[in-house]
């Protein structure tokens, strides 16, 4: 290593304890005991990721899924649109949530409709912190309830603990009837 080298990483490495210094003062007013600073050691400039996505989750405001949009996100109501609309309009919709990293889960259960409905009534009205964080999304599942997800999404290992854990009869397993390829599935 020549000296270049040593005096680079050198100044890398007090940069990297400056960002983190900085990024705990701006988190200071934060904590509580909701903000677990015990972690296992991690490298400097993994650890600055982790503080400044900490911080971003602080600082992002809760809005209605729909105001992320520019202008807000409307949809026409579900009730309005017909068989030959619904398809084209649903992929557009799903491709709009997915341009602000929202991706939808288990959705092969749902017809169309279902699924449009779920987005419209369900997604789209819910208030979740808009953060700002790349690489990060918000994924939203969408099975309303357990029996759903055992028959079409839990696999061998999860049917087999939850029916320990609950000491109850499982629905039988089947191949969800609507399937589909969704962005960042």
């Amino acid at each position: 290593m020549d000296m270049r080298e040593s005096s680079r990483q050198l100044i890398d490495e007090v940069e990297l304890l400056l960002a983190n210094a900085r990024l705990r003062d701006e988190l200071e007013p934060y904590r509580d005991d909701s903000i677990d600073t015990s972690h296992k050691r991690m490298s400097l400039q993994a650890e600055n990721e982790y503080l400044a996505s900490m911080l971003a989750w602080e600082r992002a405001p809760a809005l209605p899924i729909a105001e992320w949009f520019s202008p807000r996100l409307e949809l026409t109501p579900p009730e309005s649109l017909s068989d030959d609309q619904l398809p084209v309009v649903l992929h557009q919709t799903i491709a709009k949530l997915f341009s602000k990293r929202i991706i939808l889960r288990c959705t092969d259960h749902l017809s169309d409709r279902e699924l449009y409905k779920i987005i419209f009534r369900d997604i789209l009205t819910c208030c979740e912190k808009k953060v700002e964080v790349p690489e990060k999304a918000l994924e939203w599942l969408c099975v309303e309830d357990t029996e759903t997800w055992l028959r079409y999404y839990a696999d061998a290992v999860e049917r087999r603990r939850y029916q320990e854990e609950h000491d109850v009869e499982l629905p039988p397993s089947e191949t969800p009837p609507f399937r589909r390829q969704l962005p960042g599935n």
